[in-house]
C-alpha cells in the first residue's frame, strides 16, 4: 500500500510539474540576481522566487508523505501481528476454560479434593491408597491447567493491549499521511497558479530583458577548462564534473534531468552520477550530510540559500557555484555570494 500510494503521488506530481513546465518553456527568466533590473524584471524575479519556494516545499512535503506512509505501513503490519497473537492467546484460554469451569463448579457445590477427605470416606487401607493416588493425579493436573489458564489469560490481556496500541498508532499514521497528502495537493495547486503568473510575466518581457535575465553561462573571467583542471582529487569531484556538463539546460519545475532541472533536482542528478543518493528537496538536503563552514567549502559541497533553505547550488571552487536558478534561466555558474547564504553541507 505504501509503495503504491507514494509512487502514485510522486508520479502525479512529477508529471504535473514537468508537463506544465514543458508547455511554458522559454529561453530566459527571473534569476534572483541581475544587473539594472526593470520593473518587469523585478516582478518576474519576485514571482519566480515564490514559485521556487513552493516547488521545494512540495518536494519536502513529498518526503514527509513517504515517511508517514512508511510509518502507517509498519503500524498496520504490527497491528496485524498483534491481532494474530491475541487470537492465539484467546484460543489457549478457551482450551483450558472447561477444566477451570469444572473445578470451579466442584468447589462451589462443596466437593472435596484433598487427602483428609479421602481418609474420611475410605473403607479400607487399599481404598485409601487408591483414592489418595487418584487425588494426587487430579491435583497435579488441575494445578498445571490452572497455571496454564492464568498464563494464557495474561498473554491474552497483553496481546489485547498491544493490539489496541498498534491500532491507535495505525489510525494516527493514516490521519497524518492524509493531512500531509492534502497539504501536498494544496501546494501543487498553488504552484500551478504561480507557474501561470511567472509565464505570463515572462511572456511580457522584451527581447532585451530576456537576454539580460539569461546572462551568460559563466561569470566574466571564469573558464570551464580552468575549473575542471583545478578540481582536487576526491569522490565529489565527479559530482562537480557531472553538474558542469548540464550548463545550458533549462530550469524545469519538479525536474531531475537529464533534459531540465529545478535547483535540488540538479544536485540529485549530479550526485547520482557518482553513486550517491541525495534527498529530493533543498530543505532536506540542508538537513542531511555534514555541516560545513563557509570558509571551509570544497568543490562538491552543497550551498543553501535564503532563510528557508529554498535554493541550493553546488560549490565548484574559487567562490563559484553551479545551479539551476529559476524558470527561463539555464543552468549556469554564478558567484556564490550572489544570494543570501543559509549554510553548506557535505555529502
Amino acid at each position: 500500500m505504501r509503495s503504491r500510494c507514494g509512487a502514485l503521488v510522486t508520479g502525479m506530481l512529477t508529471l504535473t510539474l514537468v508537463a506544465v513546465s514543458a508547455g511554458t518553456a522559454g529561453t530566459a527568466s527571473a534569476d534572483p540576481a541581475f544587473d539594472n533590473p526593470t520593473a518587469a524584471l523585478e516582478r518576474l524575479a519576485e514571482l519566480s522566487r515564490e514559485s521556487e519556494q513552493t516547488t521545494e516545499a512540495m518536494h519536502n512535503a513529498q518526503i514527509d508523505l513517504e515517511s508517514k506512509l512508511s510509518v502507517q505501513h509498519d503500524a498496520e503490519a504490527r497491528n496485524a501481528g498483534d491481532r494474530t497473537l491475541l487470537e492465539q492467546a484467546q484460543a489457549k484460554v478457551a482450551q483450558f476454560q472447561p477444566a477451570v469451569d469444572r473445578l470451579t463448579a466442584v468447589n462451589y457445590q462443596g466437593g472435596r479434593v484433598n487427602r483428609l477427605f479421602a481418609v474420611m470416606v475410605s473403607d479400607s487401607p487399599q481404598q485409601l491408597l487408591d483414592q489418595m493416588s487418584t487425588l494426587s493425579v487430579i491435583s497435579a493436573d488441575t494445578a498445571v491447567q490452572v497455571k496454564e489458564f492464568k498464563e494464557a489469560g495474561d498473554r491474552a490481556a497483553a496481546a489485547a493491549a498491544a493490539s489496541q496500541e498498534s491500532a491507535a498508532a495505525a489510525r494516527t499514521a493514516t490521519e497524518e499521511a492524509k493531512s500531509i497528502s492534502d497539504d501536498l495537493q494544496r501546494k501543487q495547486s498553488d504552484l500551478q497558479t504561480q507557474i501561470a503568473e511567472v509565464t505570463r510575466a515572462f511572456g511580457a518581457l522584451t527581447a532585451s530583458e530576456r537576454d539580460t535575465l539569461a546572462g551568460t553561462p559563466f561569470p566574466p573571467g571564469v573558464d570551464l577548462g580552468a575549473i575542471l583542471a583545478n578540481l582536487p582529487a576526491g569522490s565529489n569531484a565527479g559530482a562537480v564534473e557531472a553538474g558542469l556538463t548540464q550548463v545550458g539546460k533549462p530550469y524545469v519545475w519538479g525536474a531531475t534531468g537529464p533534459d531540465g532541472y529545478d535547483c535540488s533536482g540538479l544536485m540529485v542528478w549530479a550526485y547520482k552520477q557518482i553513486g550517491k543518493t541525495l534527498p529530493r528537496s533543498s530543505q532536506a538536503q540542508a538537513a542531511g550530510g555534514a555541516p560545513v563552514q563557509k570558509a571551509d567549502l570544497q568543490p562538491g559541497d552543497l550551498v543553501l540559500y535564503y532563510s528557508d533553505a529554498s535554493h541550493v547550488g553546488m560549490y565548484i571552487g574559487n567562490g563559484n557555484i553551479v545551479h539551476a536558478s529559476t524558470y527561463g534561466v539555464p543552468v549556469k555558474v554564478a558567484p556564490m555570494d550572489a544570494y543570501p547564504f543559509y549554510g553548506a553541507r557535505r555529502y
